[in-house]
């Protein structure tokens, strides 16, 4: 989501400027240029040096440097950029924001700016409580600036907790996706802005006793991956997640669930909806009568008996609605061999719109892996596409999806 985007960070005079210096790489790992301005206060805690490292750009610190401000620097560093992040935002600099005051280059920056602006608030509980501070932040609210945190917490100060903390990096991370999300979306720039798009992910558990179930080797990473791709592409996002070990996505609405009917319930109210895609690996089987002990050997050698019951089929039940299918649904086909073939068979009968298919054998290292290498099946035909992560599968489906979708 921060691919190619521009943003000038603000750090201002606090402890919590440590904090920008991972901020920084974070912003960069997923693509962003992240161009610094540093308060004098702010290189009080940290040097230019150590933030110009981490972000490879010119840090500039000054509203009179004669290079910078030949051709108006400020006002490039406020129009010419996607977003502006202050980090931290001391109460000073938040009093400055609110009344006006342009007295250094960041606070002229801000003065200057047409862009959105995303505030990361840190300073003592007490300063934060205080009227001025509350009516400051009241104003710019009202602006239109957004906030992130501030948290509560120990204070650098001993003794000192509260609400104050500047948020950790990857909340403001998450804060500046969803706030360059949402402008890009007004702007009409996402394709799948206005659309509501449903995804279910992961196993899911089958009880047999309170301590032992059937599942299967599912790890989710796919499902999760095309929630985040399709919350890119400006769509609300329901994630319907079986049991996995990976972070809720930030900015999107998660279901857990943990059996196959618990799945179907949550999906059916989570529509109507645009685009389904069920990507989860939903047991197949369930025993007839949940043990409401634990089962023990009984010593005879030989193992208790398991009625087993089919679970319901969450696509083909919502690719038969009579009232409720969405326009594209999309299903996935993990298959040890006749891929195609069964791909096919399962597209027929669950009336789904594609089949995403793919081989799962041991071999592959597919399921549970980072990677995947799938088939792409509809009545049109079969696309195989080479192997990539499945984050860059998810984005290719998403694409295709919202451009079909509008076809």
């Amino acid at each position: 989501m921060l691919s190619g985007k521009q943003i000038v960070l603000i750090i201002s005079g606090g402890i919590a400027a440590y904090k920008s210096l991972d901020l920084i790489r974070r912003l960069k790992e997923r693509g962003a240029r992240v161009v610094p301005v540093m308060t004098r206060g702010a290189q009080e805690f940290i040097t230019p040096l150590s933030v110009g490292a981490l972000s490879a750009e010119k840090v500039f610190t000054s509203l009179f440097d004669r290079e910078d401000e030949h051709d108006v620097g400020h006002i490039r560093l406020a129009r010419d950029h996607d977003l502006i992040l202050i980090a931290p935002a001391t109460a000073d600099l938040m009093a400055k924001m609110a009344h006006g005051i342009a007295d250094d280059l960041a606070t002229a920056v801000l003065l200057a700016t047409d862009t959105p602006v995303l505030v990361a608030p840190a300073m003592n509980p007490k300063m934060w409580q205080n009227p001025a501070t509350l009516r400051n932040l009241e104003t710019l609210k009202q602006r239109g600036l957004t906030f992130c945190g501030p948290a509560s917490g120990e204070m650098a100060e001993k003794g000192e907790a509260g609400v104050g903390r500047m948020s950790e990096p990857l909340e403001i991370v998450a804060a500046a996706e969803a706030l360059l999300r949402d402008t890009d979306a007004k702007a009409g720039m996402l394709p799948l802005t206005g659309k509501h798009v449903l995804i279910t992910s992961g196993p899911t558990h089958e009880p047999i006793d309170p301590v032992r179930y059937i599942a299967n080797r599912s790890s989710g990473k796919q499902g999760h991956a095309l929630a985040k791709a399709a919350f890119a592409a400006g769509a609300r996002v329901t994630l319907v997640s079986g049991p996995v070990t990976l972070p809720d996505p930030d900015n999107i609405e998660v279901h857990h669930v943990e059996s196959a009917a618990d799945m179907l319930q949550a999906v059916n109210a989570s529509l109507p909806a645009d685009i389904a895609i069920m990507a989860a690996a939903v047991a197949d089987w369930r025993v007839t009568s949940e043990g409401k002990q634990k089962i023990k050997k009984d010593g005879s050698g030989k193992p208790p008996r398991l009625d087993l019951a089919e679970n319901p089929d969450i696509l083909k039940t919502i690719g038969h609605h009579p009232d409720l299918r969405p326009k594209l649904l999309i299903g996935f086909a993990a298959e040890t061999k006749d891929l195609v073939a069964n791909a096919r068979a399962k597209l027929e009968r669950k009336n789904a719109d594609w089949i995403v298919a793919n081989d799962v054998s041991p071999e592959t290292g597919i399921m549970g892996g980072d990677a995947n290498t799938i088939r792409l099946v509809s009545k049109d035909g079969v696309e195989d596409w080479p192997q990539m992560s499945k984050s860059d599968v998810a984005a290719r489906i998403i694409a295709r999806a919202a451009a079909a979708l509008t076809s």
